[in-house]
């Protein structure tokens, strides 16, 4: 641990000075306005930090009616949770990575409408449910902050090579297996780096206490929030459905043998022991996609050429092609995008998910040969014209994706719990649980 540095003794000064004896003419009276729950570095979580934290998560339980752990287990939990948060925030901003509100807009918004939504509709579901929205858009913000943290920390070291895609897809999971969806718990008793071979040893025998229990018949939530080290500890242990290509390594060759509502062995990992259950199980269809055809013309904003010139450009444009002169003509002369200039514009047969949003959704309302109205995305304005739709069954290059994707899912999912771990030990942190009062 590291030595207290003078800057932590002086909040801890101002803070405890919060506990204070008001003198007045009469009386001496005690006013309790805040108090220190932790020092994490050269900041705090206070007790009202702790208690609206703690709040949440208990509506979220039994929204899921998963049964409360004891207070003390409940707070600690909820405790390193908010520690390991602020770690991730500090180092956030000594990186220089910021988030800004249309970043998180656009999240929101992208989540309302996943779940066919408008904002509005969107706002009214987040108080419904209890939560103040206003808390639910920094929640969102500090998620984006920890993802861009851990792309920028651990993402930008995990490598994929064509020969590990390669191998994932010959020996690990065959077509049959690639079609199996498993909901599964999780649990983790984690063990330190550099343990010695005493405290392993209780660990793994903490790991068969707990199995013990839930074949006993315990109630697997339950047993998840109050004694996992896991990230998900308090959504009962949840990772929620996964194939198992979209598991860690060590877990496939368990899940391959266990049936619904089963718990494995403990499964030695780096971090620990770790616990399965299997909740349940379904099958998946074949990746079906549809392809368009596509092909466009960019004007690009700059200092001499504006949003209303770049539209009024686009619609003499359109204009033209309106009176028969041909689309490719025009781009190779007008678009600003060289690259597709040359072929007339033409941007060939795309998947979903290839183009930036605003412009994919354009070209998805369009008909075939139809031209669109100028559509602004980050590189300009664009005019639009969908030559051709079809289906394909995209499931073998769809294997190559995902094997590329969930090898690197894996590798930074192993890595992300190692890297958690080492900031946390490396790390000053006090805690205080002394400041909590026991109205809570």
């Amino acid at each position: 641990m590291k030595i207290k540095r003078p800057i932590i003794q002086i909040i801890s000064v101002l803070f405890l000075g919060c506990l204070m004896l008001v003198q007045s003419q009469h009386s001496l009276a005690v006013e309790y306005l805040d108090g220190i729950v932790a020092v994490v570095e050269d900041d705090v979580i206070l007790d009202s930090e702790l208690a609206r934290e703690t709040k949440a998560i208990v509506n979220k339980l039994k929204a899921n009616n998963v049964q409360l752990p004891p207070k003390k287990i409940l707070y600690q939990q909820v405790l390193e949770r908010l520690v390991v948060d602020k770690l991730q925030s500090q180092l956030a901003q000594k990186a220089g990575i910021k988030v800004s509100d249309e970043m998180v807009n656009s999240s929101l918004e992208s989540i309302a409408q996943q779940n066919s939504m408008s904002m509005e509709q969107f706002r009214k579901e987040i108080s419904k449910e209890g939560m103040n929205f206003d808390t639910f858009k920094e929640n969102i913000r500090q998620e984006i902050l920890v993802n861009q943290l851990r792309s920028h920390e651990i993402g930008s070291r995990i490598k994929v090579s064509e020969q590990e895609i390669h191998h994932y897809l010959d020996t690990e999971i065959s077509a049959e297996e690639q079609k199996i969806k498993y909901f599964l718990g999780h649990i983790l008793i984690a063990v330190p780096e550099g343990a010695a071979a005493s405290v392993i040893q209780a660990e793994k025998a903490e790991a068969l206490s707990v199995i013990a229990r839930l074949r006993a018949g315990d109630d697997f939530k339950k047993m998840a929030v109050s004694v996992s080290d896991g990230a998900n500890a308090l959504q009962g242990g949840e990772l929620g459905w996964r194939t198992l290509n979209q598991v860690p390594t060590l877990f496939v060759d368990a899940l391959k043998t266990m049936r619904k509502g089963e718990v494995s062995e403990p499964i030695r990992s780096p971090g620990g022991f770790h616990i399965l259950k299997l909740i349940d199980s379904t099958g998946v269809d074949a990746h079906i996609i549809t392809e368009t055809h596509v092909r466009h013309i960019l004007i690009k904003t700059n200092e001499i050429v504006n949003d209303v010139e770049a539209k009024k450009r686009l619609a003499v444009i359109a204009g033209r092609i309106a009176d028969g002169d041909d689309f490719a003509v025009l781009a190779q002369a007008n678009s600003d995008d060289t690259g597709s200039a040359l072929k007339g514009g033409d941007l060939g047969w795309v998947v979903p998910g290839l183009l930036v949003p605003p412009f994919e959704k354009a070209m998805s309302e369009l008909a075939v040969n139809e031209l669109s109205d100028p559509v602004q995305t980050q590189f300009g304005w664009h005019l639009i014209q969908v030559l051709g739709r079809r289906t394909k069954d995209n499931s073998e290059e769809y294997k190559i994706n995902q094997a590329r994707d969930e090898i690197r899912k894996r590798k930074i999912e192993e890595e992300t719990e190692l890297w958690l771990r080492r900031l946390r030990d490396e790390s000053y942190v006090d805690i205080r649980l002394g400041f909590l009062n026991d109205e809570k």
